[in-house]
């Protein structure tokens, strides 16, 4: 389906035959191995935002990738539509990879919006920092990805301190982001990424 550059890629690297299979397992193997364990269960509904968070080092997406195949996860994830210039698009968009515009003319929030529209299955993995480097406040893309589209936001974490990740609960947006934001926050009071000076600040007293 498309909005503008927007589109999802028919077959990914979470649904390759037998790839999927043998990532599925090496996942599980690397984790054992490196003294992980997942915590929580995946919702059973077909849409949703799946916020990964915190976000402080490169390690971070190996690891996501890692929990995404050991979870058997579809997912996707939004990116600048001049990264898919071929044949590197065609690589992006078998990792599920996303070309949105990001330009004033075209709301990247509202390109996601309409993907979630068109498509009866979509989950779209998103961190909610938006960089590596410190931030006081979440990016507000995710919240209104999700509430735009009437979807719930999914609470993944990855803790580099007890060694654990996973799902931390379902957060069903208001529509008062500023009000929203550090209940969503919260959740994460206590999770430890792998540079903890670059942790975003969390309202503990919500």
């Amino acid at each position: 389906m498309k909005y503008g550059n927007a589109h999802l890629a028919k077959v990914t690297i979470f649904d390759t035959p037998i790839l999927r299979s043998l990532l599925h397992y090496g996942s599980i193997a690397y984790l054992k191995i490196t003294g992980w364990r997942l915590e929580g269960q995946l919702p059973a509904i077909p849409r949703y935002v799946m916020i990964a968070a915190p976000h402080t080092s490169n390690w971070d997406l190996p690891m996501t990738l890692a929990i995404v195949f050991a979870y058997k996860l579809r997912v996707y994830f939004l990116a600048k539509h001049t990264l898919f210039w071929q044949p590197a698009g065609i690589f992006l968009s078998w990792l599920g990879g996303v070309p949105v515009n990001r330009s004033k003319e075209n709301n990247f929030v509202e390109q996601a919006v309409e993907l979630f529209k068109t498509n009866n299955q979509l989950i779209m993995i998103i961190p909610p920092e938006g960089t590596r480097k410190k931030v006081r406040y979440w990016k507000s893309g995710f919240y209104h990805i999700a509430h735009g589209s009437q979807v719930p936001i999914v609470l993944g974490f990855i803790d580099f301190r007890r060694k654990v990740a996973g799902i931390q609960g379902i957060f069903k947006p208001t529509g008062d982001f500023d009000a929203d934001l550090p209940k969503i926050m919260a959740h994460y009071a206590g999770v430890t990424g792998k540079n903890p000076e670059l942790t975003s600040e969390i309202d503990e007293g919500v």
